[in-house]
C-alpha cells in the first residue's frame, strides 16, 4: 500500500471534470430524482434484492440499496488499491450519485409516488415503518442527499488537486 499514486493524465482531467460538472447540472435540473446513471444503478438495486433475499426476507429488503452501494464502493476500492486516481475518483463519484438516487427513494417513503419496478412494494416505506421512523423520511432523505453531494464534490475536488499537484511535480 506504500506504492505511489499513478499520475493523473491531462486528458482524464480535461474529460472527467467537465463530465462531472455536466452531470451535476443534469442532477440539479432533474425534477423527479431519477438521473442518467440510475439506468445503470437500477439493475444492481434489483439484483441486490435477489442476492440478499437468499439469506432472508429482511436483509433481502435492504439488499437492493446495499448492493446499489456495494458495486460502486467495490470499484472505488479496486482502483484505490491500484493507486489509480481517475478510477478512484470515478468510483467515489458514482457512490455519491447512488446516494442521490437512494435519497429520493427514502424521501418518498410516506408519499409512495415514485414508480416502482413491477409495481412492487416500497422498500423504504417498509424499512422506515419497521424502524418506527417513517415520519422522518424527508429528513433522512435530505441527509442522504447532502451526503451524496459531499461525496461527489469531494471526489472531484480530490481529483483536481491530485491532477494539479502532479503537474507541479
Amino acid at each position: 500500500m506504500n506504492e505511489p499514486w499513478k499520475p493523473v493524465s491531462m486528458s482524464s482531467l480535461v474529460i472527467g471534470v467537465p463530465a462531472a460538472v455536466v452531470f451535476w447540472i443534469h442532477a440539479l435540473r432533474s425534477s423527479d430524482g431519477f438521473l442518467l446513471l440510475d439506468f445503470v444503478n437500477l439493475p444492481f438495486h434489483e439484483f441486490g434484492h435477489l442476492l440478499f433475499g437468499t439469506i432472508g426476507e429482511n436483509i433481502g429488503l435492504w439488499g437492493g440499496t446495499l448492493f446499489q452501494l456495494i458495486v460502486p464502493f467495490g470499484i472505488l476500492v479496486s482502483f484505490f488499491l491500484r493507486r489509480d486516481p481517475a478510477g478512484t475518483a470515478f468510483g467515489a463519484f458514482w457512490f455519491g450519485e447512488n446516494l442521490l438516487n437512494i435519497s429520493a427513494y427514502i424521501a418518498d417513503a410516506r408519499k409512495m409516488d415514485l414508480p416502482l419496478v413491477g409495481g412492487g412494494e416500497h422498500d423504504w416505506n417498509i424499512i422506515l415503518s419497521g424502524l418506527t421512523i417513517l415520519k422522518y423520511d424527508t429528513l433522512i432523505g435530505g441527509v442522504v442527499k447532502t451526503s451524496g453531494w459531499l461525496v461527489m464534490t469531494g471526489a472531484v475536488a480530490w481529483f483536481i488537486i491530485k491532477g494539479l499537484t502532479d503537474r507541479e511535480d
